[in-house]
């Protein structure tokens, strides 16, 4: 069995729908098809939650009217007979009634959650129906009787294997079985989800669950490029990866991937493959547990970055100075993503400021403290790439006219880290595809 999940650009229009239907009965494969919402929805839905938190009730009717609008074009060209355009009004209707209930009520904090998930709800319940107009063998499965979170608000992959083995056996006589990305419930039986991207993550987990044959990201790009080809001319997709060089390059910015869906096939060993449903006969990019330490093979920028320096020639060195420094941090629930040190100095790098000002006043007591904000980290990804000869000179030789702020060299094995001011990323990028792939 294959686990194939399709992104909001992949059903964003009836056409592209259609499309993935064509995708998917390529071959007669048993698999579980993971879906996001319609491009466009989820950012309607955020917006929609900030109104309603304002209780700007015209605003939310207006938000409300114009979505509802765009899925009655959708369903009428979605589908090619008259009961299933009925049938298609009757899942907009459901989902946009619940919209309305959910909004009616008085604005309570965690409301948001309930509203945003409508999105993955409404597309797979349109898709389901969409196969069964085609006469497939097809069912939907609910993500919120499968996809649990643990106590640490992470994803239980044990009782998710549990739950879906359990289900698997009830829908074994169906070729497809239509699922929800992005969403969940959490240990206390809450609606919840695994944030922004987080359908790749449920496409791992399930098909770690599972343990699928592969898990498929159907995405709009031809596999994950060796730079970021909104920037940089002359990118190619990278036809084979290793699983520590794409949770490296997932990490730290390549927006292809969810940093976090990695982990479950990692762990269960079940490869991924990131497939272009604009190209479907495009190779794209085959991660595995397969290492090729001969070449450096990607370059990914991570923006929105604050670097913060704490000075002290008393107490850098004094015993327990670092394990205070980072109980700040641990505090306010902020992951560090790079750090150094000196003798009389201490840098660490954050891509989370919303607690920056209570952070600062707390380590102001141990040391002179310096923010540079604007700031984007650029790493360069390979298998034991810190390890090799050449690769350091290469690159340092490439940002020759670029400030580096910091250096993260030797921490991973499988990436380089250069810490830069923003207004320079482009020609960093652009350099480094120079002189590492003479592009």
């Amino acid at each position: 069995m294959k686990v194939l999940k399709f992104g909001g650009t992949s059903v964003g229009s009836p056409t592209r729908m259609k499309e993935v239907h064509q995708i998917i009965t390529r071959d007669n494969d048993q698999k579980i098809i993971v879906l996001s919402a319609v491009s466009g929805t989820t950012n309607i839905l955020v917006n929609l939650t900030k109104e309603f938190a304002d209780q700007n009730k015209d605003k939310i009717k207006d938000i409300l009217d114009q979505l509802y609008k765009k899925y009655e074009i959708f369903i009428q060209e979605l589908y090619s007979t008259e009961h299933y355009h009925t049938k298609g009004k009757e899942v907009i209707d459901h989902y946009f009634k619940e919209l309305r209930k959910l909004v009616s009520v008085p604005y309570k904090s965690g409301a948001e959650k309930a509203i945003v998930v409508q999105g993955e709800l409404i597309s797979t319940n349109l898709f389901i129906n969409f196969l069964w107009e085609k006469e497939e063998s097809a069912n939907i499965i609910s993500a919120f009787d499968f996809v649990f979170l643990n106590d640490q608000q992470e994803p239980d992959l044990r009782k998710i294997e549990e739950k879906l083995r359990e289900i698997l056996k009830e829908q074994k006589d169906h070729k497809f079985l239509v699922t929800q990305g992005f969403i969940c419930q959490n240990n206390a039986g809450e609606i919840d989800n695994l944030k922004r991207g987080g359908s790749d993550y449920s496409a791992t987990l399930i098909g770690a669950a599972i343990g699928a044959d592969e898990s498929q990201i159907w995405t709009d790009i031809d596999g994950m490029h060796n730079n970021d080809p909104r920037i940089v001319e002359n990118t190619f997709p990278i036809a084979q990866l290793s699983f520590e060089e794409a949770g490296e390059l997932a990490y730290f910015g390549a927006k292809i991937l969810h940093p976090n869906c990695i982990i479950p096939a990692q762990q269960r060993n079940v490869p991924v493959r990131i497939k272009n449903t604009l190209d479907p006969d495009a190779k794209g990019t085959l991660i595995t547990n397969e290492k090729n330490p001969d070449s450096v093979k990607a370059i990914a920028v991570k923006d929105g970055i604050t670097a913060i320096k704490i000075k002290s020639s008393r107490m850098i060195l004094a015993y327990g100075f670092l394990r205070k420094v980072f109980e700040v941090f641990e505090k306010y629930k902020t992951p560090i993503d790079m750090i150094t040190t000196s003798e009389i100095a201490v840098s660490v790098t954050i891509d989370d400021a919303k607690n920056l000002k209570e952070i600062i006043e707390e380590i102001s007591p141990y040391g002179f403290v310096e923010v540079d904000k604007n700031q984007s980290i650029i790493c360069v990804v390979g298998d034991f790439v810190a390890e090799r000869k050449g690769v350091g000179s290469s690159i340092f030789t490439a940002m020759d006219e670029i400030p580096v702020r910091m250096i993260s060299y030797g921490g991973s094995k499988n990436n380089i880290s250069l810490l830069i001011d923003s207004n320079y990323k482009k020609e960093a990028l652009v350099s480094l595809n120079k002189t590492l792939f003479g592009l």
